[in-house]
């Protein structure tokens, strides 16, 4: 029962920290929001909805975001770039994969 009870526990930590890398690497729509403004001097949002939006999968949208931080100066970190694809999919795109 000991050996069970190990291997339970052990499953579960594992459980809980691969849970812990996905809430981690999530965008945050809130903080995706005021980082959104920048884009905005350059566009509108006409860029994201039919018939001019293209993108149709989350890792398109994810791409796009990463091509167009080429043009940033400062450049989005990796978890800003995660928070605005969050708060574009949440807004405008309402993509599920």
């Amino acid at each position: 029962m000991n050996r069970w009870l190990a291997t339970l526990v052990a499953t579960g930590i594992g459980v809980l920290f691969m849970l812990s890398e996905v809430s981690m690497a999530a965008g945050d729509a809130t903080r995706g929001a005021r980082l959104h403004e920048d884009c905005l001097g350059c566009h509108g949002t006409e860029l994201y909805v039919p018939p001019v939006a293209k993108v149709k999968t989350l890792s398109t949208l994810k791409q796009e975001v990463e091509r167009w931080n080429d043009r940033m100066n400062p450049k989005f970190t990796k978890q800003e770039i995660e928070d605005l694809v969050a708060y574009l999919n949440a807004n405008f795109y309402k993509l599920t994969k």
